[in-house]
């Protein structure tokens, strides 16, 4: 990968050759012949720089893309506006060239398309020097575009479609503009956070464990819809629910279950779900008029069980929007490349390993006595002696490495351009505070 050192005697610096490679890709859009060959002689230049030795295509370069820096770090603000200035300076040489949407394109493929292709991966630093310049999808282009779609968020296959054309096609002063916002956000959070703190990033639908300023765990995770986001806040997990209750917030009884209860009286029965009136007694579904609203003023509780919304666990933290993180029957949702499928709260895939790391200093709590308390379904909470700070926060774009830069899709639209949110439908209105429920039908939040 290219650094910011001096190569040979031509003396390039990294920022130089970046500069020189977008200017290239911006004539050769416009089919300048002579173009196309000084940039073939830039790309295969022997001081091009080190890229080569880091650029496997047996391991497509997306392992090398991981790192244990937290997003949060003073490391990441370093390298992120590091990016800032190499990002400026393609924007000042001219661009990347756009790629023109068609068809798939795939490895052994020929096409014209692969021609600009391969100049905007090069400008951008997917792509190495030994490629050259062809219409042929080989097997470099295949492991530059899948470096490409890991930094984007998007699933690693090598296959040039809709959303790879979409990423690929944002214009350099919009990606420099979305760095600044993002630097910003950053630069908040730089300060001291603890020794041991939870960061979920909305955009990337991700969390990361970090101690002692090492990412040690990482979890993909479902967050809100575009119409019921996941707030930004800042809190201290206190306790972890095991084998929690689930109650259901009025405005779900109403909206939800008084319509499927019409359909289907045996909805509750099958889902574990009981009533209680306001003086803690038993109601029987039996005795409800459902034609009316009336069950709006009973209590919903769905018991502990492989039905419940909440699955094993639910972590506690305390916030004004009445969000929480928790486990989820729904395992098949972290396979979406969209997991905006939440009303705000955060479902956490393999959230035993996290919740094993939250607890690990108290007493008799380790991963043993865990597993016997959520497979023998029993209600138990486990309070954290020392709170561990959780951060939720809206990153679409950082870096932990200057050369490495990570985008994600702006889901909730918060980064001033409509280019850089990849879904097509607008958020609506959302008023910070506002209470977070249950998603229905399936009671999950």
């Amino acid at each position: 990968m290219l650094n910011d050192k001096r190569f040979g005697s031509g003396r390039m610096s990294r920022r130089q050759f970046v500069a020189g490679v977008a200017a290239m890709g911006a004539t050769l859009a416009s089919g300048g012949a002579m173009a196309q060959e000084a940039l073939s002689d830039l790309l295969m230049a022997p001081d091009r720089g080190n890229w080569d030795d880091q650029f496997d295509t047996r391991s497509t370069g997306v392992a090398k893309l991981d790192s244990n820096t937290p997003v949060f770090s003073q490391t990441t603000v370093a390298s992120l506006s590091e990016a800032i200035q190499n990002y400026r300076s393609i924007m000042m040489a001219g661009g990347w060239p756009s790629v023109p949407e068609g068809g798939k394109l795939r490895l052994g493929m020929e096409d014209a398309a692969v021609g600009p292709l391969r100049q905007r991966l090069a400008v951008s630093g997917d792509l190495p020097r030994s490629a050259g310049m062809s219409n042929s999808f080989d097997t470099y282009v295949d492991a530059a575009v899948k470096r490409f779609q890991a930094r984007h968020g998007l699933p690693a296959d090598g296959v040039v479609a809709d959303m790879t054309y979409k990423a690929l096609n944002v214009p350099v002063d919009v990606r420099v503009g979305q760095l600044q916002t993002n630097l910003v956000r950053l630069q908040s959070m730089n300060g001291f956070l603890g020794n041991r703190f939870v960061m979920v990033n909305v955009p990337a639908a991700a969390l990361e464990a970090v101690e002692n300023g090492r990412v040690v765990q990482r979890h993909i995770a479902i967050v809100g819809k575009i119409d019921r986001q996941t707030p930004i806040l800042n809190s201290k997990i206190t306790n972890l629910n095991l084998n929690p209750y689930w109650h259901a917030p009025a405005s779900i009884v109403e909206k939800d279950i008084i319509p499927l209860m019409r359909k289907d009286p045996t909805y509750l029965s099958r889902n574990d779900i009981k009533i209680f009136g306001p003086g803690g007694q038993e109601i029987p579904p039996t005795a409800v008029d459902w034609n009316t609203n009336e069950a709006v003023k009973y209590l919903f509780r769905q018991e502990p069980g492989k039905n419940n919304a909440m699955a094993s666990v639910k972590i506690n933290f305390p916030n004004p929007f009445n969000t929480y993180m928790h486990d989820t029957p729904q395992q098949s949702l972290f396979s979406k490349l969209m997991r905006f499928e939440s009303s705000g709260c955060v479902r956490v895939q393999n959230v035993r390993d996290l919740i094993v790391w939250l607890a690990r200093d108290e007493p008799g709590w380790d991963r043993q006595h865990i597993e016997q308390i959520i497979a023998a379904r029993q209600r138990q909470d486990i309070n954290l002696s020392t709170p561990v700070p959780v951060y939720f926060t809206y990153l679409t774009a950082w870096a932990t490495d200057p050369n490495v830069v990570q985008f994600r899709d702006d889901i909730y639209h918060r980064d001033g351009s409509e280019q850089l949110a990849m879904n097509d439908v607008a958020p609506q209105a959302y008023q910070p505070g506002e209470q977070v429920q249950t998603q229905a039908p399936d009671l999950a939040n």
